[in-house]
């Protein structure tokens, strides 16, 4: 397995853990409230931080575990991050369209913050399935 492709898997695994425990921190604040009353803004950039911080943690003990490899990138790898970052800016796109709707119909400021993070999440996550799945099952950039 690449460097790279190390690097992927946690950048799908903190994309995936970071969004669930930001979704259990909501749930678990909502008791007898409103969804969109719930205080969302401390635990959305903790969450955020979070990630960042546990990437980098992440990219530091594959780096240390196998430092021949740490940086080490051939065509190959710069063709599917290139695919990879294709298929999930799709996703941010998206989610930026989406927010952009609710802003205009005046929705609430939860609606509108939590489409904007789960766009950046499905363009964590969707963006590595794309990247592992080239690099499991070949990737021609033809």
């Amino acid at each position: 397995m690449s460097f790279d492709e190390k690097n992927t898997w946690v950048f799908a695994v903190v994309a995936l853990v970071g969004a669930a425990i930001y979704g259990a921190i909501l749930i678990a604040r909502s008791q007898g409230l409103a969804l969109t009353e719930v205080a969302y803004v401390t635990p959305m950039l903790a969450s955020i931080g979070g990630a960042i911080v546990a990437n980098i943690i992440g990219n530091a003990v594959i780096s240390f575990l196998a430092p021949e490899d740490a940086g080490k990138r051939d065509v190959r790898d710069r063709e599917i991050e290139r695919f990879g970052t294709i298929v999930g800016q799709s996703f941010l796109v998206i989610g930026a369209l989406v927010a952009m709707v609710l802003s205009m119909l005046e929705a609430k400021h939860f609606w509108i913050a939590n489409v904007i993070y789960l766009s950046f999440v499905a363009s964590a996550v969707f963006g590595s399935m794309a990247r592992l799945a080239a690099y499991r099952r070949g990737f021609s950039s033809c």
